[in-house]
């Protein structure tokens, strides 16, 4: 079904943007996992709207209730539900597009799988949605955690504002000391200045976040069909606004040769199987290899802008439409915890499926 993901971690998500609430059902996640609600919590609040000048200014407090499948701090093994009630609903807001198609929407499109649509907000196809998914990436993430493993992304550049180095020349611990979610404070300010500048136009602008997995082990990933880089990349493209993912050296490594992109191994003194180079992303023939996997992911600039376009009705006629209600200039910075729990979600799934691998 295509609201549920996952093969043995799975979750299940349900809601609309300007309906009760929304929320998920995780199955499959094993009993006596440690699991603090304060950290769903803390998942949702960095991606909750109203954070920052740089986000819509929706004010939802995105408090997460637990109605099943955790007891005295620890998961008992049956289905974990988490609901997030929606409170700051504007659906007048909506209302000049109950028939028209607002450009690069999923209008037109659900209209004609299903015949019938939600227009507040979007609804079903609103990136409101994704909250439930930070949710089940938190507990995700408390997996993850128990096993040595580590998540992080963060926002490498904005518009053709970039970061100049790699992850690996970062201090990843400040992703979160600024609003962009950029760990490069110079940097970071001129994306912030450049959403600002976007914002008063009543634009929007794209970019890229860049994700980083380090303590996976060998040996995940499950071939032929769901490598492991094809679950990350199908995870991200469903993902609102994504456009593209690349992993390792990605579209850049078609400039290099053969004997320039090939990752030899070593032992290192410890004994451990590594490569003197990373271009394949920590995946090789859809496995992990130990090494830290790192891609990125492309975001196209928010499709709503509060500025006149041409579209057509439901009934075709050509109408004028401009945006309205409260929205985004840049989905970076409220992306950031989106990949972090797409990532968990997928490595938490692949690692549950490796244990079946081999006797």
């Amino acid at each position: 079904m295509s609201n549920s993901f996952g093969t043995l971690f799975r979750i299940s998500t349900f809601g609309e943007s300007h309906g009760p609430g929304i929320g998920v059902i995780i199955d499959g996640c094993p009993a006596g996992l440690s699991v603090d609600v304060a950290d769903i919590q803390r998942a949702l609040d960095r991606r909750r709207p109203g954070q920052s000048e740089l986000t819509t200014p929706r004010s939802e407090a995105d408090q997460v209730e637990v109605l099943s499948g955790l007891f005295e701090g620890r998961s008992t093994g049956t289905p974990i539900a988490l609901l997030i009630r929606n409170q700051d609903q504007r659906s007048h807001d909506y209302s000049h597009i109950q028939h028209a198609y607002r450009p690069s929407h999923a209008d037109y499109t659900y209209d004609q799988k299903y015949g019938h649509r939600d227009y507040r907000g979007g609804g079903r196809s609103s990136a409101r949605e994704t909250a439930a998914r930070v949710a089940a990436g938190a507990v995700a993430m408390a997996f993850l955690q128990q096993q040595g493993i580590s998540v992080q992304s963060y926002v490498s550049q904005v518009g053709a504002v970039a970061v100049p180095v790699g992850y690996e020349q970062l201090n990843l611990a400040l992703i979160d000391s600024n609003p962009v979610r950029c760990p490069d404070p110079d940097t970071a300010e001129r994306m912030a200045q450049l959403i600002r500048q976007t914002r008063d136009r009543h634009d929007t602008v794209g970019g890229l976040v860049t994700g980083v997995v380090r303590g996976l082990p060998a040996g995940l990933g499950e071939p032929v069909f769901d490598k492991l880089h094809a679950e990350l990349g199908k995870a991200m493209l469903s993902i609102n606004a994504v456009k593209g993912f690349e992993y390792g050296s990605g579209f850049a490594g078609t400039l290099l040769f053969g004997s320039e992109h090939n990752d030899a191994f070593y032992t290192d003194e410890a004994g451990q199987v590594r490569t003197r180079t990373n271009h394949s992303g920590g995946i090789q023939g859809g496995i992990s290899n130990g090494q830290d996997v790192y891609f990125r992911v492309a975001f196209k600039p928010v499709a709503t802008i509060l500025q006149p376009q041409q579209t057509i009705d439901d009934q075709g006629q050509a109408v004028e439409l401009a945006g309205r209600g409260r929205h985004d200039p840049c989905v970076l910075p409220r992306a950031v915890p989106i990949v972090d729990a797409m990532t968990a979600l997928v490595l938490a799934d692949m690692l549950l499926r490796a244990r079946g691998s081999r006797v």
